[in-house]
């Protein structure tokens, strides 16, 4: 839905779709002008002095009661509002109404529905938010448009969702990514009393970050969720993915330096090719006791490079 019409007004674009949601937008413009008493209760252009008392008394207050001029003039405006915010293909639906009650009620009727076709639309809606994920190469900013549009729509259906079930909704919603950002919101926030755009804020600060090294996405995540200067409730504190602890990251992990240093003494105890060293120095009088008690005369010494998932070392 595109908009359209001055600034003032901003009439919405009604394309035949989402017939709940542009109407209640339409409806609060309509409202704003003082026009939805005309909308809502009609006027009768045929006979006007029939309904002027009635106008008049449901009409919004004024120093001096409209004239049935400005009665008729306030309907057509009305009615302009809505026709302006048709299609081209609407349109001629409505064109020939001479009220703006008339044309309302014109557009509910095609559009809106009876009780059975608006549920089989709110559970369609139900199925889409509950699936819905984030597609192939898609921005936060493009999905999240797309999950609060259908939101809105479910909002106009008389479906509003909880502020913990949309919560809980982004955080599993995203890339796996993002799941240093959402582990760290579920494990130190309480999801009960979270505010929705406090997330969306802490998701958009770690998707500004993610370019950075893998290693630090813990770190990042924290940061991420301190948007505005604002502290973690709980004093949450990261979980280092190796030894389960809270405290760390997986960098500064005791276990898993211990474990590295196995690794390298491992790897160079199985190679003595000499063509995997650098830097070789032969000039040696030293000896070396190998791992089966042996004792032996050490032929050089150099450095081995061999690549981790921490990067490249060099022993």
């Amino acid at each position: 839905m595109a908009g359209s019409g001055t600034a003032e007004l901003r009439t919405p674009v009604f394309n035949g779709e989402n017939y709940e949601f542009c109407s209640n937008r339409m409806k609060t413009i309509l409202k704003s002008h003082g026009l939805w008493d005309f909308v809502e209760n009609g006027f009768d252009v045929s006979d006007p002095a029939k309904d002027k008392k009635k106008i008049e008394e449901t009409a919004v207050a004024e120093v001096e009661k409209p004239t049935m001029a400005e009665l008729l003039m306030k309907d057509a405006r009305a009615l302009g509002l809505i026709q302006g915010a048709v299609l081209d293909q609407i349109l001629p639906i409505i064109v020939n109404e001479k009220t703006s009650k008339g044309a309302w009620d014109i557009l509910n009727q095609k559009f809106r529905g009876d009780k059975q076709v608006r549920s089989l639309k709110l559970q369609g809606l139900r199925c889409e938010f509950e699936y819905t994920r984030t597609k192939d190469s898609e921005s936060l900013s493009i999905y999240l448009a797309r999950l609060f549009d259908i939101m809105n729509q479910m909002k106009s259906y008389g479906e509003d969702l909880s502020r913990e079930r949309v919560v809980q909704k982004l955080l599993i919603s995203l890339p796996r990514s993002y799941d240093p950002i959402c582990s760290v919101i579920e494990h130190s926030k309480d999801l009960e009393t979270l505010e929705v755009q406090e997330v969306v804020a802490s998701l958009k600060s770690f998707e500004l970050k993610l370019d950075r090294h893998a290693e630090d996405s813990t770190e990042m995540a924290f940061a991420s969720l301190n948007v505005g200067g604002k502290n973690s409730a709980g004093g949450g504190k990261p979980k280092c993915t190796s030894c389960g602890k809270f405290g760390h990251v997986l960098r500064d992990c005791n276990g898993n330096k211990s474990i590295q240093k196995v690794n390298y003494v491992n790897q160079v105890e199985e190679t003595g090719d000499k063509r995997l060293l650098v830097n070789i120095q032969r000039n040696l009088t030293s000896k070396v006791k190998m791992g089966t008690g042996e004792i032996v005369q050490v032929a050089g010494k150099g450095t081995l490079v061999i690549e981790t998932k921490l990067g490249r070392k060099h022993i």
